[in-house]
Parts: structure tokens; sequence; C-alpha cells
């Protein structure tokens, strides 16, 4: 309410409060209604299309106005830009829900009985799609966060720091072990520095433990795990000893030309070339990865997938229906897969750099936390906690 009442006040305009009532319980919705007025037509759309995106809507609920894309990839001028909050459209006398929700994206309808919306990247659009335009028959329902934390206590979109760790730690296995239980969808989105700070083996044993659908990275990941895995050391530095190996800054290229010499990682995996890693218990366990490429790639590996669009296609699929995603010390590709998600998901980041979680759990969502703490020593606490022994 503060936020509504403060966009109001910004943008010059006056509000009343005509009938407001006071949710007691935590299921029990609160329900405002306000008039707002403005010294222009112009000034009020304005005005109400700050307060649409914060989960207002006009009493009256018009069809939505539709105009057709002019040509393949190209939107309307004042086509409708989406936010990654569930939102409905008023179609034929009811609210349908946009299926596909994400951020930065046009809504299709399309269909006859009943008509349908969902979310389209722009590059998608074929011309001659049916395109929502401005926010009238628009909702956004914002994801309501509850007064009573004590389940699952954390997810409060907050950057923590470490001396919370340990408790933080405790109710995320919980929660995992729900997931898993119910056959739910837990996904990693994991860099480098976890084979440089050592949590590559314990992401393994969550891995083998069944608490990972599925894993999305670069090609660097995969590489440095790879490396390990073949020589023992990442970017040169022995992962036993943490000291430089002689001739090791050539071992990750070595281990590049190795494996796609293979065949790839199954294959290499599959041979017995490759004994142990991430990606080795990737490919025992049948978790599916999806490696997106960059320009800074070596090699790159067989399965790196070079064609962006290609890879974000991937990443979205992989997504779908998740229900907790694990953002482990990669801003680009952590960054790249909360703009996918709903704000409806849970998410964790875990990075030593505050920028970077701060950065994830400011997107948006009701149920994001950042950690601040190193990622190795979070997945060896985490492993622990859910009682993933280093044989297991």
């Amino acid at each position: 309410m503060s936020r509504i009442f403060d966009t109001i006040i910004r943008d010059g305009a006056e509000f009343e409060v005509l009938e407001f009532t006071m949710g007691r319980t935590n299921e029990d919705a609160s329900y405002a209604r306000i008039e707002v007025g403005a010294g222009t037509a112009t000034a009020l759309e304005h005005t109400l299309a700050k307060l649409h995106e914060l989960g207002c809507a006009r009493i009256s609920a018009p069809e939505p106005r539709l105009a057709p894309a002019p040509a393949d990839g190209i939107a309307p001028d004042d086509f409708y830009s989406t936010t990654n909050h569930p939102t409905a459209v008023r179609l034929d006398g009811r609210w349908a829900e946009v299926e596909a929700q994400r951020m930065d994206a046009v809504i299709v309808v399309e269909g006859d009985h009943p008509r349908r919306a969902r979310c389209t990247k722009l590059r998608d659009l074929r011309s001659g799609d049916a395109v929502l335009c401005g926010i009238d028959g628009v909702r956004v329902m914002p994801v309501a966060r509850d007064r009573d934390r004590s389940d699952f206590a954390f997810m409060s979109t907050e950057v923590s720091s470490e001396r919370r760790v340990r408790l933080i730690v405790g109710q995320l296995a919980a929660e995992m072990q729900a997931i898993r239980s119910r056959g739910g969808r837990l996904v990693a989105v994991a860099g480098p520095v976890l084979v440089h700070t050592g949590g590559g083996e314990a992401l393994g044993r969550l891995i083998r433990g069944g608490y990972v659908s599925a894993l999305l990275s670069g090609n660097a990941l995969a590489v440095h795990d790879l490396e390990n895995a073949l020589f023992g050391t990442s970017l040169g530095i022995s992962t036993a000893t943490g000291l430089p190996v002689e001739e090791g800054h050539h071992h990750h290229i070595r281990a590049i030309n190795t494996v796609n010499r293979a065949g790839g990682i199954r294959a290499a995996v599959d041979s017995g070339l490759v004994p142990s890693g991430v990606m080795a218990d990737c490919v025992h366990a049948g978790v599916e990865f999806v490696l997106a490429g960059s320009l800074r790639d070596d090699g790159p590996l067989r399965e790196t997938i070079v064609d962006m669009n290609r890879a974000q296609d991937e990443y979205a699929r992989v997504l779908a229906g998740t229900e907790l995603v694990l953002i482990l010390g990669s801003m680009l590709h952590g960054i790249a897969a909360g703009n996918m998600l709903p704000s409806s998901v849970r998410t964790i980041c875990v990075d030593i750099n505050p920028a970077v979680v701060t950065k994830l759990a400011d997107r948006g969502t009701a149920h994001a936390l950042g950690l601040v703490t190193d990622v190795g020593l979070f997945l060896h606490l985490l492993a622990q906690e859910l009682g993933l022994d280093p044989g297991r």
C-alpha cells in the first residue's frame, strides 16, 4: 500500500481511499478501493500504468485491445510489456491466466473458444499475431508475502550474511526434501567457481541423492570440472593442494580436446575416460544439463550451445515448472535464468560478491534470497544437512 500511495504522490496525482478491508490471517486477502485523479487524461493514464504493475486493476474490466504484429519479430508500438508476476487477461468475459509467464515479453492472444493468452519473446512474434496493447483488460497479481515466516522463514527477499548461513541451510534442506518427496523440480544454475572452491564434490552428492532435476551452466563449469577429473587441477591449480602445477595452464584446453575426441561429455563418461566430477554425476544420474556458450569460451565442448537464441530457449524449457532454483556463483547465467522465471518461483543466489546477490534478490520475486558466502562452504553444509556423506 505504501508503494501505491508513494507512486501516486510522486506523479503529482491525487487519491482517496474509498474502501479498505485488512485481511486478519495469512489466508485472508486485503482489499482496497482507491479513487485516483490527475490534472490531465494523459497524466492519469501514466499513473495508472505504474499502479498496474503494483497489482492495481480498474474496477471496470474492459476487453483488451489487440493489434496485429506488423512483421516477424516486430510488435505494435504500444504493445504491453510483461512483468514476471502472474498475469491474467480479460477474454470473453472471463479472466484467463497468461501462460509461460516471464518478464520483458509481449502477450499474444490465440485460439477461438476459448481464447488463450501466452507470453511470447519479441523474436518469436509472427506477422499477424494478435498482440495485446495498452493495459486495459490486464490484471497483474504480485505474489503475496506471508506475515508469518516461521515456515521456510528465509524466503524474505533479502540478502543474508555469513552468520545466518547455517540456519538458512537447515531450512533449505527441509524444503528440498519436501520437493523431492513430492516429485517436484529443483534446478541448479552454477558457475566455474564451484570447481575452484571445491564445491563440485558437494554438488555431486546432491545430484546423486536425487535433489537436482537439471543443471544450467556455461562451457567453463564443464571444462574445469572435466579438467579436475582428468588432471586433478582447475585452471592449472591443484584442487588437492591449492598449488600451481607445472604446465597446468594447458590442462583446460587439453581436457576439451580429450573429451571432444571421445565424442563429447556423455561418451567420455560412458567409456570411463571421465571417472568423476559434476558432469559425470549428471550423466550417471540421468540429470539433464544445458551448457550455454559465450564469446570467452575455449574449444568449446561439443555439448555447448553456441547459438544464443537456442540456448535461451533450452534454458526456458528446462526451467518450466520448476519450484526452486539454486544460483551458485554465476552472475551471467543466474540473471539469465532469473529473467525467465515467474515471480512465484523460489530462488536462492549464493555468491561471495554482495553485488551479485543483491542484483538477483531484487529482481522482483516474492520468494528470493541472496546469501553472501563461499559457494563451496555453502554446498558442503547443505549436503551435510541433507545427510549426504562424501561416499554417497
